[in-house]
């Protein structure tokens, strides 16, 4: 700290709007002690977010850079370089966008911030070439910081590489919630029922951007075939996309349009996991989703697909299924677990339980912050454990 002013540490991201990354970076930002340590951001977007507007009142700042597109690299390259030079004064750079990091971690090295971390948060790609060049920009970035981060055992290995993760080379950082936000609350439960005219139905749930790794056309497969099962389910989707309209064409084709709802992205998302009687989560891959935490922290039962990793199941309430199944298998296993935990003193009971094992298990967000904090201040203890091989 110079005199009485907080360190500042610089978090690159795509945008600031709501994603996975960016929840949880926002969740550590608000528990944070920030008369010790603030966040600044770097986004690849001219354009204001869903969160610009709270990081500020915060008293953060937001800085841009162009879009990284492959051909315009010296470009990129060039404003970062311009950037950092002006900009060199942070004590740690903590890149989350890993598709680039390998090229602005090592420039913020040279401009003279003395800590630079790469964050792995996804086991995956996009498909298509945009995928091919993630990953050959990736191959070194193992040794391009000084910290490797990553929220689960096989994104350490699908960003860094197996052998840096059998080498010990790589740190979990659970990606850790506001457990309290999350814990179950009745009267909201009601209240949100109610206001969407679902009061007296089965309610499936689940909380995700509409893009190809979050397989929404599976979960529409999964929905229609439980509607014949239960005439009186419905689907809350929360999240925006590229692929929204294209889900929403779906359900019409099916004929269970008006079963759907499609709810945006809300900033208030703890209030509708109260409502939901089952969380759905038939991703192709992800890194460990915050969603299925904070659904687990709300004493939702889940189905989760099977390319997800075995860490995100924090409880009991979580169960796994091969999304190469036949749809009908999931709305069967999903129709009994609707069964099952109908009754509300089953879901208060669920909902005591896995909060408390949501924070003893490392995935609170108030514990997070604080070593976090003495982590930024002093370059030293990675609050995590070593990955080893998955």
């Amino acid at each position: 700290m110079a005199g009485n002013d907080p360190i500042r540490v610089l978090h690159v991201l795509g945008t600031t709007n709501l994603g996975g990354a960016e929840s949880r970076v926002m969740e550590l930002y608000r528990c944070m002690d920030r008369q010790r340590v603030q966040f600044d951001f770097l986004v690849h977007t001219g354009k204001e977010g869903f969160f610009s507007r709270e990081i500020r009142e915060l008293g953060g700042n937001i800085y841009n850079v162009p879009r990284f597109k492959g051909k315009n690299y010296f470009e990129y390259k060039r404003a970062l370089t311009d950037f950092f030079s002006g900009h060199n004064d942070y004590a740690a750079v903590h890149g989350h966008m890993t598709s680039t990091a390998s090229i602005y971690l090592p420039i913020a090295k040279r401009a003279g911030v003395p800590v630079t971390i790469a964050h792995a948060r996804s086991a995956g790609v996009d498909k298509g070439i945009k995928g091919v060049v993630t990953r050959i920009l990736r191959c070194r970035l193992k040794d391009k910081a000084d910290f490797c981060f990553t929220c689960s055992a096989e994104a350490a290995e699908a960003v860094y590489g197996k052998k840096a993760v059998d080498k010990g080379k790589i740190w979990t950082v659970p990606n850790a919630i506001d457990a309290e936000r999350f814990s179950f609350n009745e009267n909201v439960r009601n209240e949100v029922r109610e206001q969407l005219g679902i009061a007296d139905k089965l309610v499936v749930g689940h909380v995700g951007r509409f893009s190809f790794m979050k397989n929404h056309e599976y979960l529409i497969d999964i929905f229609s075939k439980l509607c014949r099962q239960r005439s009186d389910a419905c689907l809350v989707l929360i999240g925006e996309g590229e692929l929204k309209d294209r889900i929403r064409l779906k359900a019409q084709e099916y004929g269970i349009a008006d079963k759907v709802y499609f709810l945006g992205n809300r900033a208030d998302v703890e209030r509708y996991y109260q409502a939901f009687d089952c969380f759905v989560f038939p991703s192709v891959f992800e890194g460990l989703p915050g969603s299925v935490i904070e659904a687990q922290a709300a004493g939702v039962p889940c189905i989760v697909s099977d390319k997800v990793t075995g860490e995100a199941k924090v409880t009991d309430l979580a169960v796994y299924m091969s999304i190469y199944l036949p749809p009908e298998k999931w709305a069967d296993r999903l129709s009994a677990l609707l069964e099952k935990n109908k009754p509300i003193g089953q879901r208060r009971r669920n909902a005591y339980n896995a909060k408390m094992t949501v924070i003893e298990k490392g995935f609170d967000v108030r514990t997070q912050a604080g070593l976090m904090a003495e982590f930024y201040c002093t370059g030293k203890n990675p609050p995590g454990a070593v990955t080893r091989g998955v």
